[in-house]
């Protein structure tokens, strides 16, 4: 009969000597336990539920409080059960919920797993692009802009500017760049000269997008910017987005009237690239994060980031690398992309 292999810590009681020791212990603790087939149903029932909505999100109704849109928001969290329900179906003796965690865990994988890979991104680009919602009450908008350009971004696109303290963003980028445009509470700065500059109507009542061509040294590149209505979830009311859902359809529909090849978008959509709401824009451009960046790239609350929704979109534009930048005194974190024209 096999004996593990013991060894003596220093107050001389024994310690296991291998960890497949301590497998195999564990493995013989389960047989003749015939309760493992019949243990954990309810948490094998709860795998498979999560496993289906991650399967079957596009077919959740938004009819009622948009739950929809805010199950696609924070899809990616779902792959947080997995873990949990790993450990209990361990502790409880369960195989068959161990069996039926497999589900949930190869859907997550298949649909996120590509964004985990750290080979993405690659070298070369000729433009570096950012965009950052910089809050309306941000305690130090100087410091938030140089930290901004301190990026080396060739255009950078700003949202929820203050009227009252615009000047003061002008003033702190006006060193790093020679042009740029304020409509409303959303601005672009560039260092190549931009012309057709104007403000875009996402039904709002007041401006919050802007659109310009940039003449950068390898052609026109057609820039809009956008801050999209906020959502929010209420007790009675659900995910209340339809605002929101109203202007990315206008915003969709100006940005497939551009006439203009290049187009690069950068904003606040307030919404992730899953939520469908969103398929008037994310259905004619890619995202940088998802084409060429690291990890998931999330943005919001910058404390403690669970969502990606600030995006960099292109069409026509090659991405080449996308990242985010470090925390400013905004509640997002500014994010940042190098593309190939």
């Amino acid at each position: 009969m096999a004996q593990a292999y013991k060894t003596e810590t220093a107050n001389g009681s024994p310690e296991t000597g291998r960890t497949g020791t301590r497998v195999r212990s564990l493995l013989q603790g389960w047989r003749g336990d015939r309760g493992i087939w019949r243990r954990g149903v309810a948490l094998a029932c709860f795998a498979v539920l999560i496993a289906l909505l991650m399967i079957l999100h596009a077919q959740i109704p938004n009819r009622i409080g948009n739950l929809g849109s805010l199950t696609e928001t924070f899809l990616p969290w779902l792959g947080v059960f997995i873990p949990v329900i790993l450990v209990v179906a361990v502790l409880r003796r369960s195989v068959t919920a161990l069996i039926a965690l497999l589900l949930p865990a190869v859907v997550w994988l298949n649909l996120f797993g590509g964004l985990l890979s750290n080979d993405k991104a690659a070298a070369g680009g000729n433009l570096t692009v950012a965009t950052h919602n910089v809050n309306a009450g941000n305690p130090d908008p100087e410091g938030t802009a140089k930290q901004v350009a301190a990026s080396g971004a060739d255009v950078v696109a700003l949202q929820e500017l203050p009227v009252g303290q615009v000047s003061t963003y002008e003033k702190a980028l006006a060193g790093t760049y020679k042009y740029h445009s304020v409509d409303g509470t959303v601005g672009l700065w560039s260092k190549y000269p931009m012309t057709d500059t104007a403000p875009v109507d996402i039904q709002m009542g007041w401006t919050r997008a802007m659109r310009s061509t940039v003449r950068t040294p390898e052609g026109a590149v057609a820039f809009y910017v956008a801050h999209m209505p906020s959502v929010r979830v209420k007790v009675h009311a659900g995910f209340t987005a339809n605002q929101r859902d109203n202007s990315a359809d206008a915003l969709g529909e100006a940005i497939s009237r551009e006439k203009v090849g290049k187009v690069v978008l950068l904003g606040d959509l307030n919404g992730t690239m899953n939520d469908r709401s969103l398929n008037a824009v994310t259905s004619q451009m890619r995202s940088t994060q998802g084409a060429a960046g690291d990890g998931f790239g999330f943005s919001w609350p910058a404390s403690f980031p669970m969502a990606r929704i600030d995006q960099i979109m292109v069409k026509g534009v090659e991405p080449v690398s996308s990242w985010t930048l470090p925390q400013t005194d905004s509640d997002h974190l500014p994010i940042a992309a190098r593309v190939q024209l």
